[in-house]
């Protein structure tokens, strides 16, 4: 008897599981920023943007006493335009340095102090997306704090001055159409360093981990910068400096504008954040997640930081052999004929303020004639020691008129001008003019040198 076996039966055909996708880089940029904007703290923070450079203004506009020691403050009763000017000089020296440290230098610590990288990690499935969606998140709220700081400066100063001409830094006059659009050029230009500064705070956030001090790292660094620019430093490191483009955009107020400075300025700001961000990058992708103990970077801080650090050279070596940048950048020539241009825009200001006989810069023929700190010391760098005669000539009047000026000059080539007589011509006295009584324009008044325009002299 035969018996049969019966075939195996045919195994079933396994499934192979689809593998497990990243999330899309816009649902992780979506869910970043939501957690962003949810922070009481940044709720508050974009609040105070949006609402408190507005304010400030409207207040300060109903004094007596301006900012003077602030560039534009002095005519922050003339024009609306002085003050998101004045707004802007402050964010500059704190406020955007501030911002970034509150947002991009908490932005990967916040996970570390929470200990939600695994549950992140299983809903992306990617380092990478991960960090460029907390990067454009971050980035997307830095920039709304600035256009609000910018939008409510300029609101508030209308409202409660109005749109009236602004006087540039060389005593030019801009008209209201040129002073918006100059205006808002100079907004512009400090998103390069807000963006440099953004970037060292996701390379603190990083590498310090849970540690506070990545929050810090951005006004830490803020700090030392300004320090430096009060330094004589040689024009060539100023401008490899990331913050100078906080300074820079002064030049956008002078006829002709002194680009040169600012278009280095932010070329070396755009350079910092894209180098400062690729550290960042670099460091978190080869970060190992399952150590649960993980407490930052530690002794990688330190070499993360060399590369910025070797940038700052870098660029100040190019900068000092492709440019005429040559010590300080302050000197004689360059303060003489910057006064005696501010002078005559300034003087024919002063003249239609009192009603007097119109005569162009070119009949006046002002010169100037300056001293710094008597002839023991050298004519060059910044100081409080600048002594000025200005000399012009009225065209109806047979005698050249003098003004004798102090100048305060300070290291980034900005000075303040203050008259020392005659006092019918530079001293304080109130004219009326059509937005009501000011001092007189030749008294005191704020002037920029172009440090990197070459010496006349050199």
């Amino acid at each position: 008897m035969t018996t049969t076996v019966a075939p195996p039966a045919p195994e079933a055909p396994t499934r192979t599981r689809p593998a497990a996708r990243p999330a899309p880089l816009r649902y992780g940029y979506r869910f970043e920023l939501t957690k962003l904007v949810s922070q009481w703290r940044i709720r508050l923070a974009v609040l105070a943007c949006w609402i408190g450079p507005g304010l400030f203004v409207a207040v300060v506009s109903q004094q007596t006493t301006l900012p003077t020691d602030t560039v534009f403050g002095r005519w922050l009763l003339a024009t609306g335009w002085a003050g998101t000017l004045v707004v802007l000089g402050f964010s500059c020296s704190w406020v955007l340095p501030l911002l970034t440290s509150l947002v991009a230098g908490d932005v990967f610590a916040a996970e570390d102090r929470l200990g939600t990288w695994r549950h992140l990690l299983m809903a992306v499935r990617s380092p990478r997306r991960i960090f460029v969606a907390k990067a454009l998140a971050s980035l997307t709220v830095i920039v709304t704090m600035v256009v609000g700081l910018a939008a409510s400066g300029i609101v508030g100063g209308l409202l409660a001055v109005g749109n009236h001409p602004l006087v540039g830094l060389d005593g030019h006059t801009l008209g209201t159409g040129e002073a918006a659009r100059t205006v808002l050029l100079a907004w512009a230009a400090v998103l390069a360093p807000t963006l440099a500064f953004a970037g060292v705070g996701l390379l603190g956030s990083v590498v310090l981990g849970r540690s506070p001090m990545g929050l810090l790292v951005p006004a830490v660094l803020a700090i030392l910068l300004n320090l430096l620019e009060m330094l004589p430093l040689p024009e060539a490191v100023r401008l490899a400096l990331p913050s100078n483009t906080f300074l820079a955009w002064r030049g956008l107020f002078t006829d002709p504008a002194q680009t040169g400075p600012l278009l280095l300025s932010i070329a070396v700001s755009l350079s910092w954040a894209v180098v400062a961000t690729l550290l960042a990058y670099a460091v978190f992708v080869r970060r190992d997640f399952t150590d649960l103990a993980y407490d930052g970077a530690g002794r990688r801080a330190l070499t993360a930081t060399l590369p910025l650090v070797g940038l700052v050279a870098l660029t100040a070596g190019v900068i000092a052999v492709a440019t005429p940048a040559a010590g300080t950048g302050v000197t004689q020539d360059k303060l003489e004929a910057n006064l005696a241009t501010s002078f005559a825009h300034l003087y024919r200001l002063q003249s239609a303020e009192l009603h007097r006989p119109d005569y162009t810069e070119a009949q006046l023929g002002a010169t100037a004639d300056c001293d710094k700190g008597g002839s023991l010391v050298e004519d060059e760098g910044p100081g409080n020691d600048w002594r000025c005669v200005v000399s012009w000539h009225v065209p109806s009047s047979k005698t050249q008129g003098s003004a004798i000026y102090q100048l305060d000059v300070t290291a980034d080539g900005r000075y303040v001008a203050d008259g020392d007589g005659p006092k019918e011509v530079n001293g304080y006295f109130v004219v009326r003019t059509q937005t009501g009584d000011a001092p007189n324009p030749l008294w005191q008044f704020d002037g920029n040198v172009d440090l990197l325009n070459p010496s006349s002299k050199g």
